[in-house]
């Protein structure tokens, strides 16, 4: 049972992270499979009512590894915790089965008063970036990710997307071609999408709407000037009006990162 379950491990970092190159290398030099192996022990200890025992073999898991993982939490199969310097998952966490951490994420706590639920629960194959804050005692739905750096303090829908600091949530788009590329794999690494940013999204569509009003207004001004056999009539026709199109809506594009 114990050695099933490390090989599932190791095969679960070979499939999420392509910097893996043999076996021996990720049993002895990945901190994030260390912490799970010294979780476990600290969980059973604590399941079984040696709270400090439990607490002490995950403080010494902390101190080899930079991995806080409170003997309390749940943790299911497949879980990778990659590069993974200054995760904390807190003593009411749930991580679901086949779930990416990186670094620097934190699944805490709001509530003051114990015996409470008070730290999130991470269902199947959620993907929590870099740097995420997930703070609360609300679930994330299967499949969902947390974007780099987010904080969210509210449920994600399964599919989901959270990114921004608060959290906003985007429904995931099937038709991405890099999350077509990350479903193949399993996940999508850092939990960063082709259209992350709302904000982004927005300036994109008022670009792509200046430009085709401009292009329609080209046309009209070439339509009229053909009606008037490629003729300028100063009465109808203002000085300063535009006849073809100037708007550089590529660029803008790139401004805001499309």
């Amino acid at each position: 049972m114990m050695f099933s379950r490390l090989r599932s491990d190791i095969q679960c970092i070979f499939e999420r992270d392509p910097a893996a190159r043999s076996r021996w290398e990720v049993l002895t030099c990945y901190p994030g499979l260390h912490a799970l192996l010294l979780y476990r022990p600290a969980h059973w200890c604590w399941e079984h009512g040696f709270k400090w025992l439990g607490r002490f073999i995950s403080h010494i898991a902390r101190f080899l590894t930079g991995i806080e993982i409170h003997p309390g939490a749940r943790i299911g199969e497949r879980v990778f915790f990659d590069h993974a310097m200054g995760v904390v998952v807190g003593e009411t966490a749930e991580i679901g089965d086949g779930c990416t951490i990186y670094q620097g994420v934190t699944l805490g706590g709001t509530a003051l008063y114990k015996g409470a639920k008070r730290h999130p629960t991470l269902g199947r194959n959620v993907v929590a970036g870099a740097g995420a804050q997930v703070l609360g005692g609300f679930t994330v739905g299967d499949d969902a990710k947390i974007g780099s750096n987010a904080v969210v303090t509210k449920p994600v829908p399964a599919g989901a997307t959270a990114v921004g600091n608060p959290a906003r949530i985007i429904q995931a788009e099937l038709d991405v071609k890099r999350e077509e590329a990350a479903s193949k794999m399993g996940f999508s690494a850092y939990g960063v999408t082709q259209n992350d940013d709302p904000l982004s999204q927005a300036m994109r569509g008022l670009i792509d709407s200046a430009a085709s009003q401009e292009h329609q207004i080209a046309m009209l001004w070439g339509a009229i000037e053909a009606l008037q056999g490629n003729r300028t009539d100063a009465s109808c026709v203002p000085g300063d009006a535009a006849r073809s199109e100037h708007f550089e809506a590529e660029k803008l594009n790139q401004l805001v990162g499309k």
